[in-house]
This record gives structure tokens, sequence and C-alpha cells, in this order.
């Protein structure tokens, strides 16, 4: 299946693939303000490529030059524009992880971006664990220190698992140093700062929120407030899945597809 890769309006990087009706899937966290490549590529292609056999899908990341300061509205708001420059209406939407804080944002402050949303391993905040390992990460970031190895605090509820992969992300930290730290460094303080609690009623796009229940750094009950906060929600939960592999589940794909084709 062919990669276009290009980006929108504001230096937004996407890669684009498959043929159909517009899927934006709006990316996690990056180090690095552009398309993925290497390992973080071949996943992001594993994850999408299932729903590019129905839609056409634009896997969207943040612009680079984030000036600090940013906020999440901010963030939201060049996503809007870009997307309206580039398909003239409201497409279908799924978030992941960090990129679900940017489509609710979106969809709360410009209804008119979304048609359907999808909110995969992310809800209405980030979890206390999360908040505190970006924050730690960008700290060490911002000194050039290594800071990999403070995510494997959400890489599994397992105190043995965590401290086997700390090492290891130690080791893998160089490899993933972002080119510009101020683009990540603006991000996490964006993210970190992003609460839309109070704010989900405001979302009128019907929306599927889909968690595992073994996720570390967004706990069940904000999978759960969320999707019960905004105006037209629905929740699925994966028993026994974690942050990373609510993307790889074997349902993922069917259900994501088959909440998005109630809408034809």
């Amino acid at each position: 299946m062919d990669v276009e890769e290009g980006a929108l309006k504001h230096g937004l990087p996407y890669f684009a693939l498959g043929a159909g009706r517009t899927l934006v899937v709006l990316r996690g966290l990056q180090t690095t303000h552009a398309n993925p490549a290497g390992f973080e590529r071949s996943m992001e292609l594993r994850v999408v490529r299932p729903l590019a056999a129905r839609f056409r899908v634009y896997a969207v990341g943040r612009g680079p030059g984030m000036a600090k300061g940013t906020t999440m509205a901010d963030i939201a708001a060049q996503h809007a524009e870009a997307l309206a420059d580039r398909f003239g209406g409201p497409v279908d939407v799924l978030g992941v992880s960090s990129g679900g804080s940017v489509a609710l944002q979106m969809a709360a402050d410009h209804p008119r971006s979304v048609r359907r949303l999808v909110v995969a391993a992310s809800g209405y905040k980030l979890g206390p664990v999360a908040k505190q390992a970006q924050l730690d990460w960008a700290s060490a970031v911002e000194r050039g220190r290594r800071g990999l190895h403070v995510n494997a605090r959400l890489a599994s509820p397992s105190p043995v698992v965590r401290a086997l992969l700390t090492p290891v992300m130690w080791l893998m930290d160089p490899f993933t140093r972002p080119e510009v730290p101020g683009d990540f460094v603006a991000f996490v303080h964006a993210e970190d700062a992003f609460d839309l609690g109070d704010r989900l009623p405001e979302i009128t796009a019907p929306t599927l929120v889909v968690g595992g229940d073994r996720d570390v750094a967004y706990p069940v009950g904000y999978f759960r407030r969320t999707a019960e906060g905004v105006a037209d929600g629905r929740l699925i939960v994966y028993p026994g899945t974690g942050h990373v592999g609510t993307l790889m589940h074997k349902r993922f794909a069917d259900d994501v597809r088959a909440f998005l084709a109630e809408g034809e």
C-alpha cells in the first residue's frame, strides 16, 4: 500500500494511505515534530494499515516550531485550521494517547471540524503517573540528560516489568533525543495543563472511547468519565490490556471501523 508523505497547513506532518472516506489519526506524544521514521514508523503503520482498508487515513503530528507557553487550545486551533484547509469540512478523527487530548480539545472548541470522534488510550486529562513521567522526561530533555527511562512507569502495573524495562530504556534514550527540544517540552507542558472534564458536555460529535483496564497512563475511570461526559458517547474497555496494547488489540481496528460506519 503506497504511503503519501507531506505537511498540512501550519507544517503539520502527515502520512496518508488507503482509499475511502477521510479518517484523520492524531498521533501520540512525539519527541520530534516530524513524520516518524524507523521503528516508530513501523509501529504507526501497523496501527493505521487495517483502518486504511476502508478509509483514506491521514496520520497527523504536531507542527515544528511550537512556542513556549503554547496551550492545548492553541494546538487544537492549528489542527482545526489545517483540516479545514485540506478537507473543507468535518472529518472523522481518531486521537491516539496524547493525540486524544488534541482531538477532544478540537471537538470542544471547533465542533465543525469533527464528524465522528474516536479517543483511544486517552481521556479528558492525563492520569497522575503519566503527568509526572512526562514532566520528568521534559525536564531531563531540557537539561540534556537521559529521560526516556522514566516512561517505564507507564509500561505495566507490574513492578518487575518496570524494573526490567528501566535500564533498557535508559540505554535507548540517545536514539530518541528530540532534534528540537523546545517542541517536545512545549507540548508536554500544554498537555500537563490540559483538563477538559468540565467541558465534555460541549462535545456533540458521536464519540467512542477505547481503552484497556491495565492502562497506567489513564486509569479506567478516566475512560468512563470521558465517555459518559460527552453528549453522545460510548465506551469499550479491553480486559487485561495496557496503554500500547489497546492500539494493538485484535479487536481495535474492527471496533473503530464499526463505529465510524454508523455515520455513513
